[in-house]
């Protein structure tokens, strides 16, 4: 009994130092080892404030694409229906900056460049239906679905109708190669298309085709070595023929 009351009197006095020992601790100002913002300290606490990270960032490199075939298109131009218009020309800056190229949508755009496509190839003012502006229309949509796939790899309906469009505008140049050489090579100089002739024959490649050709092939060989051998056959016969045909002349 004695010897809990002594351990008893003991502990309180060891928790009376603790008490003294830390308030003259807590009156020391500890100044934070990392900069940051500001935090709230209590008295006894040693809390570091969280760092304030700035890492150097990589600058990211924009992806250059392909020129487009609108970037030739001064944007001071008037649209195409102010084109024509004299009063347009004479107007106010602001008025004329309203109707010109500037402030113009891509459809707009689209179509003045359509227009200068045709104005390069086609026959005459009024020709609106020939070969030649067909082949000029098609190369301005087919253009603008290419930059358009760049950007969308993903749009197959887009993708669909540019390659049908293509196909289109091999079709009419195949036929104008035919009938008037001269306007093809017009044509392909003025738009900056380049004629790839079509394979002269077209087989989807399958295994049982590939199977078969293989088999055809074997079968072509085996042929030319029995013939190599009746023609090996027949000039021995032809030589032995011939020598007794000596022996028996006197």
């Amino acid at each position: 009994m004695f010897a809990t009351v002594g351990l008893r009197t003991v502990l309180r006095s060891s928790c009376c130092l603790l008490r003294e020992s830390s308030a003259p601790c807590s009156a020391v100002s500890v100044k934070p080892l990392l900069t940051g913002p500001s935090v709230s300290r209590v008295a006894g606490s040693f809390t570091i404030p969280p760092p304030v990270r700035h890492y150097a960032r990589v600058a990211k490199k924009k992806k250059t694409g392909p020129e487009s075939q609108l970037s030739d298109l001064p944007p001071t131009l008037l649209k195409l229906d102010y084109a024509a218009v004299p009063l347009a020309q004479t107007t106010d800056d602001v008025v004329k900056r309203l109707l010109s190229l500037e402030l113009a949508s891509h459809t707009e755009k689209l179509q003045l460049k359509k227009e200068q496509l045709i104005a390069k190839v086609q026959r005459d003012e009024s020709d609106r239906s020939s070969v030649e502006v067909q082949v000029a229309a098609l190369t301005a949509r087919i253009r603008n679905l290419q930059e358009h796939l760049q950007k969308h790899h993903k749009d197959k309906a887009n993708k669909r109708r540019m390659l049908m469009a293509i196909d289109k505008r091999k079709k009419l140049l195949k036929n104008l190669r035919l009938v008037r050489f001269d306007a093809f090579e017009k044509v392909c100089e003025e738009l900056g298309i380049t004629y790839t002739f079509p394979p002269e024959y077209y087989r989807r490649a399958t295994r049982r085709w590939l199977a078969k050709k293989e088999f055809c092939i074997k079968v072509f060989k085996a042929v030319q070595k029995q013939k190599a051998e009746q023609k090996l056959k027949m000039a021995s016969t032809g030589t032995q023929v011939a020598k007794s045909r000596a022996a028996e002349t006197p």
